[in-house]
């Protein structure tokens, strides 16, 4: 078989020109990006070989024992089953309400854009102050405990703030319940753009309702799904306010509520002062949010292929 060349295209000086302008448009951008976000990679994988002391600011090299640390430390193992477990529920969980949220809000009902506004209110609120909310209506004395007591499903208060196999739970419904209308905003905006005579076409076939949704929504959101579980990924694994206000810092009770980011500003600025220790954590952190948004992207796009 002739090996086929490939034939480079000359660039015109009109053309070279605009390149050049390009490149010197962003440099600024690049360079502002290599100082604030490359070289502090650069630094935390350099300090994950440390062993730093910040009262004497001596830095001692300890090759991989900070990484061999982390998966022999039963706190870390803890905060990683949690920040797993965390992003393994709420991640589905929040993509699939908001999809059928963002579906019926885009059908012919009644008193849609009323409905539109009061689901996007939620990401009005800092996340500090839903998490102080959630944390008064799960209470001991809490409305969610009234309604449970009153509905005489409970014979009194739980202590859902304070109880291990409740704890995280809360954090998660939270966490659904105030990022959910963002996604089914994006999911909004794209479904303005399918047009109706998919779904006209469908209702002359005789689909119903749940064809309609399955056959033509889910497939023509497929783009915007991938971004939202890409960025739901990356969220969840990085979820740190919450559970620190939630906990007041101290990951409990009992580490059930520790995630890797919490514990990662723990070693880092705590009383263990582990830099190199957190900063380890923070690699292993940085490649495991690249391998799983590496493979929910891939097997979307193979989804879509197909």
């Amino acid at each position: 078989m002739e090996k086929t060349k490939t034939v480079r295209r000359k660039y015109s000086n009109f053309e070279r020109k605009e390149h050049s302008q390009g490149y010197l448009f962003l440099t600024p951008a690049l360079v502002i990006l290599f100082i604030f976000i490359g070289l502090s990679v650069l630094f935390v994988c350099y300090l994950s070989f440390q062993k730093v002391n910040l009262f004497t600011g001596e830095y001692t090299f300890v090759g991989l024992k900070n990484y061999q640390r982390v998966f022999t430390d039963d706190v870390a193992r803890r905060g990683l089953t949690n920040t797993l477990l965390f992003s393994a529920v709420v991640v589905p969980v929040q993509t699939l309400f908001a999809l059928v949220i963002a579906s019926v809000l885009n059908s012919k009902i009644r008193g849609k854009y009323f409905f539109r506004t009061v689901y996007f209110l939620p990401t009005l609120t800092s996340s500090s102050a839903l998490t102080m909310i959630f944390m008064f209506m799960f209470s001991v004395t809490g409305p969610i405990n009234n309604v449970l007591i009153n509905m005489n499903l409970i014979s009194q208060g739980i202590n859902f703030l304070q109880e291990p196999s409740f704890a995280l739970k809360v954090i998660m419904l939270m966490n659904i319940w105030s990022t959910v209308p963002m996604y089914t905003t994006m999911y909004l905006a794209s479904l303005q753009d399918l047009p109706s005579s998919m779904y006209e076409a469908a209702d002359i076939d005789g689909a119903g309702p749940i064809k309609r949704f399955w056959y033509i929504t889910v497939p023509y959101l497929k783009p915007i799904t991938t971004y939202v579980l890409l960025t739901s990924i990356i969220g969840t694994l990085q979820m740190f306010d919450q559970a620190y206000i939630f906990s007041n810092g101290s990951g409990g009770p009992e580490n059930s509520t520790l995630t890797v980011s919490l514990m990662i500003y723990r070693y880092a600025f705590g009383t263990q002062n582990a830099m190199g220790y957190a900063a380890a954590m923070a690699v292993i952190l940085a490649i495991v949010i690249m391998v799983i948004s590496r493979i929910a992207e891939t097997a979307n796009k193979e989804e879509r292929i197909y």
